[in-house]
């Protein structure tokens, strides 16, 4: 049994002032059309259709013009959704995998050829929700870490803060061969602050070993929606520690996010506006940082 997954807010606010010309979303995922591409079975929810066409109306709604589409836990290792979506606007989307260690490299450098710019590993802790039922791991890393180099690709990691302190020296070296990227800051419970120690060694990775942090999904920190006040100083620090190595990402369509805390898109960006004052910095979060990241 699954748990279904209520669908985004239709009419994301208006952004005020309009994003830099040319800005990106670096974090969203493709769902679907179900009758094209199933979905996984053993997956621990079932989002609805967020296809295509769909994801293209979002940026245009938030007035950006590329996205990055993350292969979601939904369609597991079947990444056909995402590619298809990378075919249908070769110019606006990249995407990230996830795959196999067995994964040849020859498919890999296909999917380079369409778009295709890193792969999602996962580092969970035993306390993790139980609807995210399956994960690619180190073993990944290893066997497919040659072809990543050779491709130019980064290692983007959904890793628990709680895991963090003990996979830091790993994922410091592996920073050393190719650009470590963190999603939602390990989802990090505001709530316990900056002194956590899993946003402690987050924050070192970061700041002093090379990685990348993506600025998304405040909602997945904070309860304290919609404006996530005690989301900012975590966020903020991350920013402060490598403004070169931030990326901005909505997570649209926000898998598995129950209906009353379902975020506005709109609201988001207005609030990644609010907190990045600097119109220089705002095009280095938005524009020139996801350039370097994912090739265009």
């Amino acid at each position: 049994m699954t748990v279904p997954t209520p669908a985004p807010d239709p009419h994301p606010e208006p952004v005020t002032p309009p994003p830099p010309p040319g800005g990106w979303d670096c974090h969203a995922h493709i769902f679907g059309p179900a009758e094209c591409f199933p979905f996984a079975e053993g997956r621990g929810y079932t989002p609805p259709d967020a296809p295509p066409s769909h994801f293209l109306r979002h940026l245009d709604a938030l007035g950006l013009r590329h996205g990055v589409v993350v292969q979601a836990n939904a369609h597991g290792l079947d990444n056909r959704a995402m590619l298809a979506a990378l075919q249908a606007a070769p110019d606006r989307l990249r995407g990230v995998a996830i795959t196999p260690a067995g994964t040849r490299a020859d498919d890999l450098r296909d999917w380079h050829r369409l778009g295709v710019r890193g792969l999602r590993f996962h580092l969970f802790h035993p306390g993790h929700r139980p609807n995210y039922r399956r994960g690619v791991g180190w073993d990944a890393v290893d066997a497919l870490l040659p072809v990543m180099r050779e491709l130019g690709w980064h290692a983007q990691f959904w890793a628990d803060a709680r895991v963090l302190p003990d996979e830091e020296p790993r994922l410091a070296a592996l920073a050393s061969q190719v650009p470590v990227v963190l999603d939602h800051l390990g989802e990090t419970e505001a709530a316990r602050g900056m002194n956590a120690p899993g946003f402690q060694a987050l924050l070192r990775l970061v700041r002093d070993h090379g990685a990348w942090a993506k600025l998304s999904a405040p909602y997945r920190v904070s309860l304290q929606g919609p404006d996530y006040p005690d989301a900012m100083p975590l966020y903020q620090a991350v920013r402060n520690a490598a403004p070169e190595r931030v990326v901005w990402g909505s997570d649209w369509p926000h898998p598995q996010i129950p209906e009353e805390r379902m975020p506005n898109d709109g609201r988001l960006l207005n609030l990644l506006l609010a907190w990045i004052t600097d119109p220089a910095e705002r095009e280095r979060v938005m524009i020139r940082n996801p350039e370097r990241l994912y090739g265009i």
